[in-house]
């Protein structure tokens, strides 16, 4: 029996540590790990990259492509226009919004539709609205791309779905960059941040719900969007962002069984390593001489700005003053820029302007003579 007890308790210990080896570890201070193949987390303001693990390996994204296809929607316009959708293109497998032939739609509704219930049928219509075809809408993505320069990214469909000839991929890296340039725009947030939505289609259009798949949202503080992702060869993907203490951080991982602790977890360790620190320079007087004014010089000011950003980052500050100010001189007008960079990419810029105006300086007519006089001699000479 005593045998038996200490068997007994010899596998369960061994239990015991196997369950603790497979939890990520997230104690500040202590290595960070996930279960998933490729991840990245980055600080939204500056790029800074807070925690990676094989953040730059290409590999398949899912679903979380629907970022991009979405952004170009939002960024062609027309949001609220009706039109019918293409019967050919909403012909696609996989997940789906529930689009038939003959349905009339917004590309506002076809956004919440890729972005919420991540239909293929939402991404493939928008696609053929905007580019008249499907295939001329994934050379408008891989061109987008290069502009936003994910040097690692490559599509072949507006949806995700798997490309069996290896040529649909990304990397956690670029898509985080992705996703944080998404989410600066207002139209984007405030659809992907939404746990469920009304819209209206069909033929003829009626109300319907859409419920979005990130389960994170409602269940992990902060979550503002992004985008969930699976097929069968790319497995789990997910793209989340999550605000606190006045800082915005994008998390992506991919290939990833575990994603919703994993993302949670990240969270809460990542922001545990933030700041908020007043930006050097900011809120700093100047004085800039002036030309031709009743006064010398003018005061001029950067605007104060208090940010949120990950501990110990080095940021490089550049100081660019005009070298003079000609009268008159306006208050408020800029004068000269305090440039933040990191990694030597520029992340912010606040301008520096006149706290108050110089007119200028009246002249005696006998110096206007000799300014005239000068005029003339100066066109005589290159006349």
């Amino acid at each position: 029996m005593k045998n038996n007890r200490n068997i007994f308790i010899f596998t369960l210990l061994c239990a015991m540590l196997i369950v603790m080896m497979a939890q990520p570890v997230f104690a500040h201070g202590e290595e960070l790990s996930t279960s998933a193949r490729s991840a990245v987390v980055i600080d939204s303001a500056t790029g800074a990259v807070m925690f990676e693990q094989n953040s730059r390996e290409r590999l398949p994204m899912a679903s979380t492509t629907k970022i991009m296809t979405a952004l170009i929607a939002i960024e062609h316009g027309d949001l609220d226009r009706e039109f019918t959708v293409d019967s050919d293109a909403i012909k696609v497998e996989g997940s789906s919004m529930g689009l038939r032939e003959g349905d009339r739609v917004t590309m506002r509704t076809l956004v919440c539709g890729m972005l919420l219930p991540s239909g293929n049928d939402a991404a493939n219509a928008a696609a053929a609205r905007i580019s008249g075809s499907v295939e001329g809408f994934v050379r408008l993505m891989n061109e987008r791309a290069a502009e936003l320069g994910l040097e690692d990214t490559h599509f072949v469909t507006p949806s995700g779905l798997d490309d069996y000839t290896d040529e649909h991929y990304s990397t956690a890296y670029d898509m985080a960059r992705l996703a944080a340039y998404a989410m600066r725009n207002d139209e984007f947030k405030a659809i992907c941040s939404q746990q469920s939505i009304k819209v209206s289609f069909g033929d003829p259009p009626s109300d319907r719900w859409l419920t979005n798949t990130n389960r994170l949202l409602g269940s992990c503080e902060g979550i503002v969007g992004v985008k969930t992702g699976f097929t069968d060869k790319a497995r789990r993907c997910l793209v989340s962002a999550c605000e606190r203490k006045g800082a915005r951080l994008i998390c992506v991982t991919l290939n990833d069984p575990d994603d919703w602790r994993d993302h949670a977890a990240l969270y809460d360790s990542c922001f545990s390593r933030t700041e908020c620190v007043k930006l050097p320079a900011s809120g700093r007087c100047f004085d800039v001489p002036v030309a031709g004014g009743s006064e010398d010089t003018v005061s001029a000011r950067s605007d104060e700005l208090n940010v949120t950003l990950p501990k110990g980052i080095a940021i490089e500050t550049k100081v660019c003053l005009a070298p003079f100010a000609a009268a008159p001189v306006r208050k408020g007008e800029q004068l000269g820029s305090v440039m933040y960079y990191l990694d030597g990419r520029l992340i912010k810029t606040l301008p520096v302007k006149a706290e108050q105006s110089v007119p200028a300086r009246k002249r005696e007519k006998n110096e206007w003579k000799k300014l005239l006089i000068g005029v003339e001699k100066l066109l005589e000479r290159f006349g």
